[in-house]
């Protein structure tokens, strides 16, 4: 699904802060959007998790920095951390030349399914909004 230029694969589950899940059985891959890696640029740091740890479904967990921002990565699902993608501590930049592969944060073991619900998916009218609002917003980093 193509918004404001942004292609935002079909199939996955958008936060309102640029991230998106994807579920794999009862694991969901977490990572950040192409349109949120464009707005923050150059990804420079990403705090990794720790391991085993238990998180809610809009906790802070994890932080990463780009040359201006500082951005704060809340879970999109209760749940476990199973794995972080450790090639990130050093290449950063993989969240902005792959951000729907290879630059992927975390997995988190989900412990309720139905948390699923409180996010938006490509082909639903709230994140079609809410990108159309945020391309107008961040007009000028993104031309």
């Amino acid at each position: 699904m193509n918004i404001a230029g942004i292609e935002f694969p079909e199939g996955l589950y958008y936060d309102d802060k640029h991230n998106w899940a994807r579920v794999e059985g009862d694991v969901v891959v977490q990572g950040m959007t192409e349109f949120g890696q464009q707005i923050a640029q150059e990804i420079v740091f990403v705090e990794m998790p720790r391991m085993g740890r238990q998180v809610e479904q809009g906790e802070t967990f994890m932080s990463m920095e780009s040359g201006k921002w500082v951005g704060r990565v809340p879970a999109l699902v209760s749940g476990k951390i199973m794995e972080a993608n450790e090639e990130l501590e050093w290449e950063p930049m993989l969240v902005n030349e792959s951000p729907y592969d290879e630059g992927w944060l975390v997995k988190i073991e989900m412990e309720d399914p139905s948390e699923l619900k409180n996010l938006m998916q490509a082909d639903s009218p709230e994140l079609k909004a809410f990108i159309e609002d945020q391309a107008e917003e961040y007009e000028e980093i993104l031309d």
